[in-house]
Order: structure tokens, then C-alpha cells, then sequence
């Protein structure tokens, strides 16, 4: 007699069901496969499209994130946004609004959360413009902050457009918290008033291109220029000597530095004054006043100017002031703007000493 669970009979039917749940095992393995592939997918799709730009942890369904055909979306690379020199313009920024609206008690803290709605921007522009914009003082829906921002921003277009700036900058990206549309619009305005601030120099980041195309996202990297140099954003293009110094020749550069201070100190030395630093003691003006007055020889009223000055407007004034000295010199307006010297610019006061010293050498 057969052991029972034995009986041939049982096999085929054993086998079919084995079969049958391997079978259904591999399906559902093979669908949760599939699910997570996609759900990777989104995920990854997701991050790379919000993340970057939007500091938000808010969870995001991966619908919000679908491109039309032909649409693209932008980011930073986060490898940028960790650059020294783009922090630096951030931070430079920062501080600036909030000194500018330190009376509207505004504090301003990331550029993102803070200027999209249009609010900030609108202050910050009545106070640089010294006008008043007809808009609502508060606007909560998106409808009405994006007529905020349009009022702002066609303000800033009437202002800057004569004047040559590109516009890189619209009502829906600076609404969209696009972050380079905002450094692009700040820097602007920054320029364009005379901001008594130093940005950083040559500061780009890479961007990354999202766009959907066939059903599918394509992405690409390009370089996006944010700061050029102070003169080239004044609208000043021409290029002189120091330009070609600072780029090609920087091992000249002591030499020309020994060669000034050679030139202010025979003058300076009739006061018992030295100068030892180019680049920090004519920051604050006061010398610059004293050489203007021995290389005309005449004795400049202390009222005019301060002769020790504590304030960052204090020490503008009186560069402001020697360069009034040299116009009356006979000598052309300074290409440098006198923030430069005080922020201690180097090739800025280069330039207006060595404008000194071209006229002045032979004075004993």
C-alpha cells in the first residue's frame, strides 16, 4: 500500500499548483518591480526639478512636477550654489535690502521665500527710487501678488531699460522663486543705483535645463553669468591698462604699487604722513584730500571733509570730495566710483592714483 501524500495521483495535480503559485509569485514580484521603478522615477524626476530651487520640504506629488511637451524648467547645480564666490553675492545682497529697509523693520533672510511675492521688492524700490507705487500694501493670493509684482517689475523696466540692462527676469519666474532670475534682477538694481556695496566679481553657476520632449525629460548644463566686473556692469566696456595688469600681469603688479606709493609718500611725507598700504589707507578718503591739496598747493578747510571718519557715508563723502578736487584739476571724472575705493577695490584706486601720478609726477 502506498504512503499516504504518495499516491502518483497527487503529483501532476502538486505540480500544476506549484507551477501556478511560482507563476503568480514571479507576476507580483515583477509588478512591484515595475512599481518601484516608477516610483524611483518620479521621485528622481521630482527632486531634480524642485529640490535644487525650492528650499521647501513640503512633499510634493509627482504630478505637480509634470512638464507639457516642449516646457522646460531650470535649477542650479548644487555643486554651485555650495561656491564660495556665489555665496558671497547672496550674502552681499542679503545684507544690502536689509540695510536699505532697516527703517521698514523688514528683515530679509533667503531671497527665494522672501522676495517672490513682490512685497519686499516693491519697498525696496520706493526707498532706492524715493517714489511711492500704487499698490496694494498686502496681497495674500497669487492673482493679486502677481499684479504686485508686475507694477514692481514695469517700474524696474521704465528704469533700467534706457540705460542698456537686459532684462533676464519676468513676473512668473520671480513668482516661481527662481533664484537666478532674483540674483539677476538684485544685481541690476544694485548697479544701477550706485549701491554702496562691493559684489564679487565674475560669479557663474551651472544650471540645469530640464525640458520634456517626446515624453521625455532631457536635461542639459549651461553657464549662467551673474557678475561680470564693477566697470563692465556700469556700462563702462572700455578696457585700459590695469584691466590688462590684473588679467595678464600680475607679477608687474608690485611693481607698479611700489611705484605710487614712491609718488604719494614724496608728497604725504611734508605732513609726517606715510603711506605703506595702497589698498587700505586711501580707503577712507583723508589722504586722498591731503595729496589733492599739497599737489595743488593749497590748504583744504578741515570742514569740508572728515578727517577721521567712522561711517561707510562718512568716508564716501570725502573720496566723493577728492574727486571733485581732481576734476578742479584739470583732470578727467574718475572711471572708479568712489564705493569702490572705500570697499578697498584695489584696481580702483590704482586707477585714480595713477591718474595723479600721470599729471603730477614732475611736482616736487
Amino acid at each position: 500500500m502506498s504512503a499516504p501524500g504518495r499516491s502518483p495521483t497527487l503529483r501532476p495535480h502538486r505540480m500544476k499548483k506549484d507551477e501556478s503559485f511560482l507563476g503568480k509569485l514571479g507576476g507580483t514580484l515583477a509588478r512591484k518591480k515595475k512599481a518601484k521603478e516608477v516610483s524611483d522615477l518620479q521621485e528622481e524626476g521630482k527632486n531634480a526639478i524642485n529640490a535644487p530651487m525650492s528650499p521647501s520640504t513640503i512633499d510634493i506629488h509627482p504630478e505637480d512636477t509634470l512638464l507639457e511637451e516642449n516646457e522646460e524648467r531650470t535649477m542650479i547645480d548644487p555643486n554651485s550654489k555650495e561656491d564660495p564666490k556665489f555665496k558671497e553675492l547672496i550674502k552681499v545682497l542679503i545684507d544690502w535690502i536689509n540695510d536699505v529697509l532697516v527703517e521698514e523693520r523688514i528683515i530679509v533672510k533667503q531671497l527665494e521665500e522672501d522676495l517672490y511675492d513682490g512685497q519686499v521688492l516693491q519697498k525696496l524700490l520706493e526707498k532706492l527710487a524715493d517714489r511711492k507705487l500704487n499698490v496694494a500694501e498686502v496681497t495674500q493670493s497669487e492673482i493679486g501678488q502677481k499684479q504686485k509684482l508686475q507694477t514692481v517689475l514695469e517700474t524696474v523696466h521704465d528704469l533700467l531699460r534706457p540705460h542698456g540692462w537686459t532684462i533676464k527676469w519676468n513676473v512668473d519666474s520671480i513668482h516661481g522663486k527662481n533664484l537666478i532670475s532674483i540674483l539677476h534682477l538684485l544685481v541690476a538694481l544694485a548697479m544701477h543705483f550706485r549701491a554702496p556695496i562691493r559684489l564679487p566679481e565674475h560669479v557663474s553657476v551651472q544650471v540645469v535645463v530640464v525640458r520634456k520632449r517626446e515624453g521625455l525629460l532631457q536635461t542639459a548644463h549651461v553657464t549662467e553669468e551673474l557678475t561680470t566686473t564693477t566697470e563692465m556692469m556700469m556700462g563702462r566696456f572700455e578696457r585700459d591698462a590695469f584691466d590688462t595688469l590684473f588679467d595678464h600681469a600680475p607679477d608687474k603688479l608690485n611693481v607698479v604699487k611700489k611705484s605710487l606709493i614712491t609718488f604719494v609718500n614724496k608728497h604725504l611725507n611734508k605732513l609726517n604722513l606715510e603711506v605703506t598700504e595702497l589698498e587700505t589707507q586711501f580707503a577712507d578718503g583723508v589722504y586722498l584730500v591731503l595729496l589733492m591739496g599739497l599737489l595743488e598747493d593749497y590748504f583744504v578747510p578741515l570742514h569740508n571733509f572728515y578727517l577721521t571718519p567712522e561711517s561707510f557715508d562718512q568716508k564716501v563723502h570725502n573720496v566723493s570730495f577728492a574727486f571733485e578736487l581732481m576734476q578742479d584739476g584739470g583732470l578727467k571724472k574718475p572711471k572708479a566710483r568712489p564705493e569702490d575705493v572705500v570697499n578697498l577695490d584695489l584696481k580702483s584706486t590704482l586707477r585714480v592714483l595713477y591718474n595723479l601720478f600721470t599729471k603730477y609726477k614732475n611736482v616736487e
